[in-house]
């Protein structure tokens, strides 16, 4: 594991936190963000409450960094935000919020063509992601993150309004992604 994964990963869990067992999150129990079921399907079958925090690790690298591909996106910032909404939100989702932003962000294919919105960041989308940052620079960063939370953010607010129990984790959910726990 690359010390820039590291350093995601220990943020991911940072925000993440210890074990939470609320009555309303549909994850069930969960111990460094890691949800039961996700525990269960990478083999630890453990009270999640001692849930290693090296095995949590582990899950994060190989479930949320190698296996969709996101250790490949650069720069770091689209890599760690894709990371991070995959394990609030699932890959898929990461990767479809991503893939909608680059579409929507290439001037009517004139940048560079649309990207298939099926959630699998591969060398097609990673492409586009290189197109659009060559044309656009630093500030194309800056907005293409932007746009990523904000979608993200769209996407927590429809949650809520589908299922209202949901409104317990909207207020956490919107102050970490939008950094607001690390404004002074």
């Amino acid at each position: 594991m690359t010390d820039r994964i590291r350093e995601v990963i220990d943020r991911v869990i940072a925000a993440e936190g210890g074990y939470v067992d609320h009555p309303d999150d549909r994850g069930g129990p969960t111990h460094w963000g890691i949800t039961q079921a996700v525990g269960r399907e990478a083999g630890y079958d453990g009270d999640m409450r001692a849930l290693p925090r090296r095995i949590a690790e582990q899950i994060y690298l190989e479930q949320y960094v190698l296996r969709p591909g996101f250790d490949l996106l650069a720069p770091p910032s689209i890599s760690h935000w894709a990371i991070d909404t995959g394990v609030n939100m699932g890959v898929i989702a990461a990767g479809r919020i991503l893939q909608r932003a680059l579409n929507a962000l290439n001037r009517d294919r004139r940048d560079y063509c649309d990207v298939t919105v099926d959630g699998l960041v591969g060398p097609q989308s990673r492409g586009a992601l290189r197109a659009y940052l060559d044309h656009r620079g630093n500030e194309g960063e800056r907005v293409l993150l932007h746009a990523l939370n904000s979608l993200q953010l769209c996407r927590y607010v429809e949650i809520a309004e589908q299922n209202p129990t949901q409104e317990a984790f909207i207020y956490g959910w919107i102050r970490h992604r939008t950094g607001m726990e690390n404004a002074q």
